[in-house]
């Protein structure tokens, strides 16, 4: 195994002490040309590659901002991430990406791989339901920002779309359309989300004056396309099919939708359907998906921008920070997947 090349191996080489080498990486103004010369060309011989993040240990900061989310399969969290590198490019910063894949074992394990790094910041999108995990990272003074979650106390920022108000846009979409029987492609019932757009979907019905017994729960234990087709599955096997389904997200709608092509069902004649997210992969479907638009790079973006405004407070190099709670509307995209032919 080949042993990584240290800055006294460069200043053996070059024959001079650590201190002038160090002055060539960090104040080469401060050393004479011929001496800078003659360490520049040991550090190209050797290939001696500055380390980082002993750089960052000693400066006491960090340039890497952590981010953690639920599904990085899932194009919406993509479009999440890329808000959030764009803002912290732009600051100076780059972004470490990781996935929980729903799990609250291996959120915790990355949280705690954040605080051993001393990132920067930390945007977290959170599986853990009771919170356990992200008291624990508290106890790291490590600062964060909740992304598609509301922040449910006063000791961090957060930014999120009103799932309720999503939840409702969709069923109440469906019901002007003259469906009185709905099916709720869930998604794990743990997930704050799934709640809310329920509730969102219940508060439309209610408006309607119909009641909750027109919503039919069909849980999924992941929020992707295999569990869509399950719920399909599931949804044929119905003695009385719903005529349209209210999926939590776009990869569940891609499910179901895949399941009743297989069938020979028809979409949205025989069953109309409405996704989540308006993913990129909504409107490129056999059949464009109508969907609930969450505006994901402005999440990403906006989480990264307040992140930065508290990092920079609690150095001194801002004013006062205060938490604050961003929450954005979500829109009804229509597409073909509930438009009957006409």
């Amino acid at each position: 195994m080949t042993q990584s090349v240290g800055i006294k191996d460069v200043a053996r080489a070059a024959g001079v002490s650590v201190g002038t080498v160090s002055n060539v990486i960090n104040r080469p103004e401060t050393v004479a040309t011929e001496t800078r010369a003659r360490v520049l060309s040991a550090i190209d011989r050797l290939g001696y590659v500055r380390s980082e993040s002993a750089r960052q240990l000693r400066a006491g900061r960090s340039r890497i901002m952590g981010l953690l989310v639920l599904d990085m399969g899932n194009p919406f969290f993509v479009d999440v991430a890329r808000g959030a590198e764009r803002a912290a490019r732009e600051a100076g910063l780059g972004v470490m990406v990781c996935n929980s894949a729903q799990s609250v074992g291996e959120e915790a394990e990355y949280l705690s791989l954040f605080a051993e790094q001393r990132v920067r910041g930390v945007l977290l999108t959170p599986t853990d339901a009771t919170g356990r995990n992200i008291a624990v990272f508290r106890r790291h003074n490590i600062p964060f920002v909740l992304v598609d979650r509301v922040a449910e106390g006063a000791s961090e920022c957060s930014v999120s779309v009103d799932d309720v108000a999503g939840g409702a846009l969709a069923v109440r979409h469906l019901v002007d359309a003259g469906h009185r029987s709905i099916a709720y492609v869930s998604g794990p019932p743990g997930l704050n989300q799934v709640r809310d757009r329920r509730t969102g979907a219940l508060n439309a019905l209610r408006e309607a004056g119909l009641g909750p017994e027109v919503l039919r729960e069909l849980p999924t234990e992941r929020l992707d396309v295999a569990a869509g087709r399950d719920a399909g599955a599931r949804l044929l096997g119905l003695a009385d099919r719903p005529t349209a389904v209210f999926c939590a997200n776009d990869l569940l709608a891609l499910g179901v939708l895949q399941a009743m092509y297989a069938a020979g069902v028809g979409v949205p004649d025989d069953l109309a359907i409405v996704g989540y997210d308006d993913i990129e992969f909504a409107a490129a479907a056999a059949v464009p998906l109508t969907s609930v638009r969450q505006p994901a790079v402005t999440m990403g973006a906006l989480a990264a921008e307040l992140l930065l405004e508290e990092t920079e407070a609690r150095e001194g190099a801002a004013r006062a920070h205060e938490h604050r709670r961003v929450v954005l509307q979500p829109e009804l995209v229509v597409r073909s997947s509930t438009l009957p032919g006409r």
